[in-house]
């Protein structure tokens, strides 16, 4: 962890400019390569996405193979305890039951006249959910792109999934199948996200491509986007915790760390108003970093882009929350509810001394889809309304239409499109 520091050094922006400019990587090394990746897949369709599964995943797939069989569901299930499992449903079901909530219908209104306006919402048809394979193992992530897609209605919903080695991870399996998931298929990379951008043989097209990846799976959606929708570009993992003399050291570190140990380019940050508690922070970071399984990557997360920042009161705090826009917050204060207003820009929000962030990540409901680097400032976690698209619906009477159409021809001719004036012009 970085030294202490308070919001009134000269060099404070500095030194947090550091931090939360992390994420604003050089794409450039990548994206050729991503390029070449993408033109391949959608030009020669399976050819290309088997060839490279085979040179990045060490895997031989065909047409017939490339899908995850009945007998690899059901050897997944052997392979997973039954308390996991149990574990999986009470989360999908709380999942399911916080986006239900999100859903929005179609409305309609009519004016006097004979007019009638409204807007027809609709789920998207296929959507694409990557996860990553190999040493990840994160069938939370399943759960959390796949349940709001079917809750919104989507009809189906496919899993994409690098195997390497060959080697199908049973966590993954479970929970797709348990989220409701229709297929599995054993690619992954920029070659999948390709697959379901253009469909191939084995690979159908899908509207949408959500999930998290590794830097040339971030790349390829954002190069094919527009062919299809994605959710979101995310950034290495942070989490920042506003504190004030109520709160435990003991808990605060173990947040901290609980975002430490996922790469070396996660940040934490504490934000405080008691110098007691900062200084007995710092020792529970280092108690608790040498039990942790991952402790060498936190120690760099932590050297390279953690940070305990003084400041003179909460409001203040706020106001710093408000600059970094963090993925996830924490309030560990006394009164949380009265800070709360005060909070604009986040992620997610965990209050009290009682809400850890891993409870948001795995059981409680809300999405861990969320914006990184400071976008919590125009985007929003992800949800069920990510799968619904809208129409807007006009119908006009010829009473009605008559009554605004001279407005319309109008302001047709002041932009100089005759035609569009010409069109309302037959009718009256």
């Amino acid at each position: 962890m970085k030294d202490i520091f308070k919001s009134s050094d000269k060099d404070f922006r500095n030194r947090l400019k550091v931090i939360t400019s992390r994420g604003e990587a050089d794409t450039s090394n990548v994206e050729e390569a991503v390029k070449d990746i993408i033109a391949d897949v959608r030009r020669d369709g399976d050819k290309a996405l088997f060839s490279y599964t085979k040179q990045f995943d060490r895997l031989s797939v065909t047409k017939n193979t490339v899908k995850v069989s009945d007998i690899e569901f059901k050897d997944a299930r052997k392979a997973v305890s039954k308390e996991i499992v149990e574990s999986l449903k009470l989360a999908a079901k709380r999942i399911e039951s916080f986006h239900r909530r999100q859903l929005e219908g179609s409305w309609f209104f009519h004016e006097d006249d004979g007019v009638t306006l409204g807007q027809m919402v609709r789920p998207l048809e296929r959507v694409g959910a990557y996860v990553p394979g190999g040493k990840a193992v994160y069938p939370s992530s399943v759960l959390m792109n796949v349940i709001p897609a079917k809750v919104a209605g989507v009809k189906e919903v496919i899993v994409c999934s690098p195997t390497p080695g060959g080697e199908v991870n049973p966590y993954v399996l479970v929970a797709a199948e348990i989220a409701g998931a229709d297929a599995v298929y054993k690619v992954g990379g920029a070659q999948a996200v390709a697959a379901m951008a253009y469909g191939t043989s084995s690979i159908p097209k899908v509207d949408k491509i959500v999930g998290p990846g590794n830097i040339y799976v971030a790349t390829a959606k954002r190069l094919v986007f527009g062919v299809v929708d994605i959710d979101m570009i995310a950034g290495p993992s942070e989490i920042l915790v506003v504190a004030d003399e109520s709160a435990k050291p003991a808990f605060i570190a173990a947040d901290l760390l609980s975002q430490a140990e996922h790469d070396e380019m996660a940040s934490s940050i504490l934000v405080t108003t008691s110098k007691k508690i900062a200084d007995e922070t710092v020792k529970e970071l280092k108690k608790q970093l040498k039990k942790l399984s991952r402790k060498e990557i936190a120690e760099k997360s932590l050297k390279n882009y953690g940070a305990i920042i003084l400041v003179k009161d909460l409001n203040e705090a706020a106001g710093i929350v408000n600059d970094i826009a963090p993925e996830h917050l924490e309030l560990s204060v006394d009164r949380p509810f009265e800070l709360l207003p005060k909070i604009r820009n986040a992620g997610a929000i965990f209050l009290g001394h009682y809400t850890p962030e891993a409870v948001g990540d795995y059981i409680a409901g809300p999405n861990h889809t969320l914006p990184t680097g400071g976008t919590a400032r125009f985007f929003s976690p992800l949800s069920a309304t990510d799968f619904l698209k809208r129409s807007s619906i006009l119908y006009y009477s010829e009473p009605s239409l008559k009554k605004i159409g001279r407005d319309a021809i109008r302001i047709a001719e002041a932009e100089g499109l005759t035609a569009h004036a010409n069109s309302v012009r037959v009718r009256l």
